[in-house]
């Protein structure tokens, strides 16, 4: 593959990291420059409030995030290593802390310092010097986990290192303009102390809700009413003020030069405010996804509050890292479903769409969610075999095996199917072996329970143990299958459909209402182990 090949199939592809990416292409034409005229990459943002620990929906909007920077990149025949592009991680930990989270300790600390900047709250954990730097290095240790390329930045730096001031200075400049965007969308009890700043009190250090006057937008020079009544003159350089949500959103594109950032459905109201502000700032707001919302089971809107949906520990317990990204991949515009049932169908599916990736026509390709999450980790190509055995297979087996099964014994087993069958030459079977064995353990053998063969399924597995009785010990998957699907073709036996038949073989050896290809499950566990499970049926 040339590089102007990659470079025309991806500016006609539909696949939509390639689609966000031709916004930048479009806004940026001849490339991104600096005042001086000299080049400047572009610049991705992805935003984190640090009032709680990193999720999954952290994971997701980097990973996505990524996804388009890589296919920017793609579009522009440059390498990552080329810096044309640059990933920022934005923390919003001068926000005040409005309610005591659940999963944290030492809630009356924390309960004590409520309205505080988070950066400015004792650490509940004992460990950083506040509680915004604890969850911040929470949310590195975490990006740093699965391998993002960005650089971290922190509001609280920002606005008391100074770094804020000239964006804070524009902002009351612009005040009463701003005030024009916002106060039209509050309740008009909301509009009577509103204001788009927000002074931190030198009495209690509390980010404050209260109207503001501008004296001075130079010096930054504010005057309010503080909490015990009196009234403060006091600038908001140097950290002593913060701003409002919707246009810190807002002075944050225009100060840092973001040219893209994607949020979620949520925060479409706010995408359209901030961007009218960023007009007022002299800018224009960055190129953007707004993508849908994750749904739990019952199709509710997942809530931390709740505890409804998954979290990333949850899914890499029971599921591969890949299938995560795999699955977070797939039309971000759609409401998904995130619970553990979509776990299985996800690691099966990455790995077939990483089978299919070196037999695809280039534009192909580049529609294979495989091909944008491989770049997005850094690898160009499909240089590991894909395991020779399915999750389901996995499933079925370890569901047989019960719920004590061990690694080991899952192995044992694996050697019937696999050449080679060492944990150390299959690190991929191994992660899916070891997923399987939790996913089993804690949601499979509880639900298991094998019927008695009723009517004719009698007769049908007398003759497949009597068939599988005759077989030589390497016959192949095909080979048993083959065998299965003569006896559901008989009519003796009285199935109206093979799917019947295979049903039968489901509910009665392996004690589920689905199930892998028989054939191949006879390979993998064996034809003696499966005779037994015959014999048991029967009996």
């Amino acid at each position: 593959m040339t590089e102007n090949a990659l470079i025309e199939a991806a500016r006609v592809s539909k696949a939509w990291p390639f689609q966000e990416a031709q916004k930048l292409l479009k806004r940026y034409p001849n490339g991104k420059s600096a005042a001086d005229g000299s080049p400047e990459p572009i610049l991705f943002e992805t935003g984190y409030g640090p009032s709680g620990l990193p999720h999954i929906g952290t994971f997701q909007e980097v990973l996505r995030t990524t996804l388009v920077r890589r296919a920017y990149e793609a579009l522009v025949g440059a390498k990552p290593e080329d810096g044309v592009t640059r990933l920022v991680a934005f923390s919003d930990d001068m926000d005040g802390l409005r309610k005591v989270p659940d999963n944290i300790p030492q809630a009356e600390l924390l309960a004590a310092n409520l309205g505080k900047p988070l950066s400015r709250i004792p650490d509940p954990f004992g460990k950083f010097e506040s509680f915004a730097h604890h969850n911040n290095a929470m949310l590195r240790e975490f990006l740093d986990r699965f391998g993002f390329d960005y650089e971290f930045v922190s509001a609280s730096d920002r606005y008391n290192s100074g770094r804020f001031d000239n964006a804070l200075s524009s902002i009351l400049s612009n005040y009463d303009a701003i005030m024009g965007v916002m106060l039209p969308t509050l309740r008009e009890e909301r509009r009577k102390t509103y204001s788009p700043v927000l002074p931190v009190s030198p009495t209690t250090g509390v980010v404050l809700q209260v109207p503001v006057e501008v004296l001075d937008p130079a010096t930054g020079m504010i005057r309010f009413t503080d909490e015990d009544g009196t009234t403060v003159e006091q600038s908001v350089f140097g950290g002593q003020a913060k701003l409002q949500w919707k246009v810190d959103w807002a002075m944050r594109w225009v100060d840092l030069g973001v040219d893209y950032e994607m949020c979620g459905k949520d925060l479409t109201d706010s995408v359209t405010q901030s961007g009218k502000i960023a007009k007022i700032l002299g800018a224009r707001r960055p190129e953007g996804l707004i993508y849908e919302l994750f749904l739990d089971e019952n199709g509710e809107k997942i809530s931390k509050s709740k505890g409804n949906g998954l979290t990333i520990e949850q899914w890499l317990t029971y599921g591969t890292e890949e299938s995560l990204g795999f699955y977070l991949f797939r039309e971000p515009k759609s409401a998904k479903q995130l619970h553990i049932d979509v776990i299985p169908k996800a690691v099966d599916e990455y790995w077939q769409f990483y089978g299919n990736l070196p037999k695809q026509a280039l534009d192909k390709q580049l529609g294979n969610p495989v091909w944008h999450l491989l770049r997005a980790n850094g690898q160009d190509q499909n240089d590991v075999p894909a395991p020779p055995v399915t999750f389901a297979l996995l499933l079925n087996l370890v569901g047989v095996l019960g719920a004590n099964a061990t690694r080991e014994q899952v192995w044992s087993y694996l050697a019937n199917y696999v050449e080679s069958a060492d944990p150390a030459e299959h690190p991929a079977l191994d992660a899916m072996v070891s997923c399987a064995l939790a996913y089993n353990r804690d949601y499979i053998a509880p639900t298991l329970q094998r019927r008695k063969p009723e009517g004719g399924e009698v007769a049908a597995l007398a003759e497949l143990d009597a068939q599988l009785a005759k077989v030589e010990a390497n016959a192949s998957a095909e080979e048993l299958q083959n065998i299965v699907y003569e006896i559901g073709k008989d009519e003796q036996y009285g199935f109206e459909s093979l799917r019947d038949w295979f049903k039968a073989q489901y509910e009665t050896l392996l004690g589920s209402s689905q199930g892998p290809r028989m054939g191949s499950f006879i390979a993998l566990y064996g034809v003696p182990e499966t005779r037994k499970l015959i014999a048991e049926a029967l009996a």
